[in-house]
């Protein structure tokens, strides 16, 4: 008489990610069809400076264009975290809690962040500088991630990528991201060399030092 021996079929749950994917992309369907020439200019960021001449006012920083694709921005991110520590061995891509705990730690990162620099802009008296500034930041970053939104959906569902696609991609995003950050300060180089002290003790405490922390703390953890 024969035997059989069943064994539970595991199958990992996607679903989460789809419903995501779908959210990042319909908020950005929503916002283009709200705001059409805006989110023209704004796609065209890599070719042209005229969004942000036209849109370089402190208070489109609240403004609900910059808010929706903020939340698409930080569900790349964290999608691209997650893909990445999976590809390193690390984390499973299907874990959807392991995602809720990013995407929370980027959320709480970045409003904490803001938060602090608001302090110390006012404390400098000079929150509209760093109002701008930030605007500038939240922008271009806000660009990259929709950029790897699509990248995010392919390596999410598919298992052959090597370890060189993530190292390639987080270099480019470097790269992006100290470009950007050159043009905003040559956009305000003159208003930054008036208050140079308070830019440089700006940076050291609130660009670098956080990122230094977080990049020790994963080493010393990963050791």
């Amino acid at each position: 008489m024969t035997e059989y021996l069943l064994h539970p079929r595991i199958t990992e749950n996607k679903d989460w990610a789809t419903v995501l994917f779908v959210l990042a992309f319909g908020i950005i369907a929503v916002t283009k069809s709200v705001y059409g020439n805006r989110f023209g200019d704004f796609i065209n960021l890599i070719f042209s400076d005229k969004y942000s001449k036209i849109y370089r006012d402190s208070s489109q920083l609240k403004s609900s264009f910059t808010i929706s694709l903020f939340f698409v921005q930080v569900i790349s991110f964290a999608f691209f975290i997650q893909i990445s520590l999976s590809i390193f061995g690390y984390a499973a891509k299907t874990d959807w809690i392991l995602y809720i705990q990013i995407i929370t730690f980027l959320i709480f990162f970045i409003l904490s962040k803001y938060l602090v620099e608001k302090i110390i802009a006012t404390t400098f008296n000079i929150e509209e500088f760093m109002e701008q500034f930030n605007l500038q930041k939240i922008t271009y970053r806000t660009y990259i991630g929709i950029i790897i939104l699509p990248i995010n959906i392919l390596l999410f569902y598919y298992n052959t990528f090597s370890q060189n696609i993530p190292i390639a991609i987080i270099s480019i995003i470097l790269v992006l991201s100290v470009i950007a950050y050159s043009l905003s300060i040559k956009k305000y180089q003159n208003l930054i060399f008036s208050k140079l002290f308070y830019f440089i003790l700006y940076l050291c405490t609130l660009e670098i030092a956080p990122y230094f922390f977080m990049y020790y703390l994963f080493t010393k953890g990963s050791a």
